[in-house]
């Protein structure tokens, strides 16, 4: 098979800022075409969108269980060939479900789902299936963020001793969602979001990288979660104290009220030969700090970087590169594991790298323990002991 992987997108329609960006980022490298979709709950919206984007009428379906069905009918050398999810949270487990149930692998934005109970259920059907599923957690796809992690399991830092990750934002700093905002909206609607609101939101990212990079795992923490603005439902900023499986120590703050701040994801590794920082505003750039004041620059594409880092780089050292080509490198991968797969053959280690399924389900257990946690007197909260937040 020598030919694009074909997309069939549910959800991102007209307006929605995320569909955009993921069809950006899965058209970047020419290995993928989009070529239907449900773009709304609204059949009307859906076939407006899908008319906006040049698609087939036939194409383009007045819901994600039409589009599945009706794609599944059609001979294999025309139909899709694997579904993208851009739902707000409450709708990224119905289609990932019946999209794994009838043949097609998955790619879907972050969290997983709207609960653990669904993460776990989509768990257990990517691994009956065999089918190729990724999780746009995109701040993996950076080059310097491939980088540090290689350093690390190369032993460059020695034994892990301490992370700090933190993602402030200011965007939701006054009551947007009361001003027909439609990402602050369901961001801040249980409902819709889930457990929790800038934890769910941002925190799984931090989450996620710190994991990532240090190839360790979150087994204890002691959270505490505020909701700054009157009348809003969910956390809008939080900071939790962790541990992590091999005894390093961390500190993971995200917030939407930080006043300011604008997307100032930032990471900091300390092990016991030297230590690691990076950020997301300045994404080009790792710092490697050692002993005796000494420190380098690494920078994106330049000098002897690891073969992950400098596959995920596309164009010469000191042409910036940002979030587009990071959340690419995602599709690109994934694009590639997909064909290989439909092909018989194995994807090689950089293919497969992107989040998986069960990097979801561990941010859903992130999610609950980090809500009981702050919902609890005790002052460590076990991670395996995450269980359904009650209502």
């Amino acid at each position: 098979m020598n030919r694009k992987m074909r997309m069939g997108m549910v959800g991102g329609g007209i307006g929605a800022f995320i569909g955009a960006v993921h069809r950006m980022a899965a058209a970047l490298d020419g290995q993928i075409e989009l070529v239907c979709g449900a773009f709304s709950s609204n059949p009307e919206r859906s076939k407006a969108s899908g008319a906006e984007l040049m698609l087939p009428a036939d194409r383009v379906y007045g819901s994600f269980e039409e589009m599945i069905l009706k794609e599944k009918e059609l001979p294999e050398g025309e139909r899709m060939d694997f579904v993208s999810i851009v739902t707000p949270n409450h709708m990224h487990f119905p289609p990932a479900k019946l999209a794994l149930e009838h043949g097609f692998a998955v790619i879907c934005d972050k969290p997983l789902a709207f609960n653990l109970e669904e993460a776990v259920e989509l768990a257990d059907l990517v691994e009956s299936t065999g089918l190729p599923f990724a999780l746009t957690h995109n701040y993996t796809g950076y080059p310097m963020v491939k980088q540090a992690r290689q350093m690390i399991a190369d032993g460059e830092l020695g034994e892990i001793r301490k992370v700090v990750v933190e993602y402030p934002q200011g965007w939701l700093s006054t009551a947007v969602e009361l001003t027909n905002s439609k990402q602050a909206s369901w961001r801040t609607d249980p409902s819709k979001s889930g457990a929790a609101g800038a934890m769910g939101d941002i925190g799984t990212h931090a989450e996620n990288l710190a994991e990532y990079i240090t190839g360790l795992q979150i087994t204890e923490m002691c959270a505490d979660l505020s909701t700054f603005v009157e009348g809003r439902r969910l956390d809008d900023d939080g900071n939790v104290l962790l541990r992590f499986n091999n005894g390093a120590k961390g500190i993971l703050h995200a917030s939407q009220i930080s006043n300011g701040e604008e997307n100032d994801l930032n990471i900091r590794i300390y092990g016991e030969k030297g230590g690691l920082k990076w950020r997301q505003m300045e994404p080009n750039s790792l710092v490697h700090v050692l002993q005796e004041d000494h420190t380098r620059i690494l920078r994106t594409g330049k000098g002897n970087l690891s073969r992950a880092s400098l596959a995920a780089a596309r164009i010469p050292s000191g042409h910036p590169e940002g979030y587009l080509e990071a959340f690419a490198n995602i599709y690109k991968n994934f694009a590639n594991t997909l064909r290989k797969t439909l092909n018989g053959d194995t994807p090689s280690p950089i293919d497969l790298d992107f989040p998986t399924v069960q990097d979801g389900v561990r941010g859903m257990e992130f999610i609950q323990t980090v809500v009981n946690s702050s919902n609890s007197d005790q002052k460590w909260y076990a991670w395996e002991h995450a269980a359904p937040v009650k209502s």
